[in-house]
């Protein structure tokens, strides 16, 4: 299970926000891994295919444990896959949850049937994950209730401990993630535990269960190089303003390190929406503006519907200007 990877972060964006209002006055607030190079290049940008998921309505859709979003009233979802061999995950109500390969030559329509299931756990989880976004408390209660008809439930231990989180229970939702390291290791509950130690302001642990779900994830978890771009940031900025400052530097430097990553594993999942543009101030921070440019340059090619666009090209012009006026 892995919902949206912004969802619940909403202390470390409102931050963003304010950064941004600041830097960009009435421009909107909301706003690929060239890791070991000092800027990027065409040859690292996200290579994207277009599929479409054939399924049952309102049907949920995961790559690699990433949301892509819901299928629409004719059970139909068009998605940008990033290239290379995936895993598909289909959800729906009362539905057996199935998972099959994407091949790294598959394009165009992908036809998934699910049945019908009568699986009292799996439907008690389905009810929990319902819950989840309109009721919090009564979720963490079907979460449970999921966990005690079906005691190793991964993704119902996997989605208390995030509802927990989310809920600030912080001692609860760590002792959730230990419940689901006794069933097995999961990348996901590493990245959930690092943003509860972010919350408790612990960014030894942070640093070290992110990089936990890195590992476990086998160098996939764009939560967790989120999570670490957005801690790396807020490091940066609380050293001050002055851009001079060799630990401000190095903090951003890491941030922007991490976020590529972030995008470049979110290919075209919503998520990418925020990390993108949050990548692309980072480098404007560090006075990176060509790349900054190539950053927003890749987010309309990747999201050229986005309600950000219109957004993201002023941005890239204000950047040609100032580029253009430098002696």
């Amino acid at each position: 299970m892995f919902p949206k990877i912004l969802h619940g972060w909403a202390s470390g964006f409102g931050k963003l926000g304010h950064w941004m209002n600041t830097s960009r006055t009435g421009l909107l607030a909301l706003v690929v891994a060239a890791i070991f190079a000092a800027t990027l290049s065409a040859q690292t940008r996200t290579v994207l295919r277009s599929i479409t998921i054939v399924t049952e309505p309102n049907a949920g859709v995961w790559l690699d444990g990433v949301k892509y979003g819901t299928t629409g009233d004719d059970g139909r979802l068009k998605i940008a896959a990033g290239s290379g061999q995936k895993k598909i995950r289909v959800r729906a109500d009362g539905f057996a949850e199935i998972t099959k390969p994407l091949l790294p030559t598959q394009k165009g329509e992908i036809a998934i049937k699910l049945s019908k299931t009568t699986d009292d756990a799996e439907l008690t989880f389905q009810e929990a994950e319902r819950f989840s976004t309109v009721d919090r408390t009564k979720a963490i209660e079907a979460y449970r209730k999921a966990i005690r008809l079906k005691p190793k439930y991964i993704a119902a231990h996997i989605g208390l401990a995030r509802a927990l989180a989310e809920a600030s229970d912080n001692e609860a939702a760590l002792k959730a993630v230990a419940d689901v390291r006794k069933i097995g290791p999961s990348a996901e509950a590493s990245a959930i535990e690092g943003r509860v130690y972010r919350e408790l302001g612990d960014e030894k642990k942070t640093v070290a269960s992110f990089k936990r779900a890195i590992a476990e994830g086998k160098g996939f978890q764009p939560e967790a190089y989120a999570g670490l771009g957005l801690l790396y940031k807020e490091k940066a900025e609380g050293l001050g303003s002055d851009a001079d400052d060799s630990q401000a530097k190095a903090a951003f430097s890491e941030a922007a390190k991490n976020l590529a990553i972030a995008v470049k594993q979110l290919a075209g999942a919503p998520d990418g929406i925020v990390i993108y543009q949050l990548l692309g101030l980072i480098y404007e921070r560090q006075d990176r503006l060509k790349d900054a440019i190539i950053v927003y340059e890749e987010f309309l090619q990747v999201f050229p519907d986005s309600s950000e666009s219109e957004a993201v090209r002023s941005f890239i012009v204000q950047l040609k200007k100032q580029i253009s006026e430098q002696p």
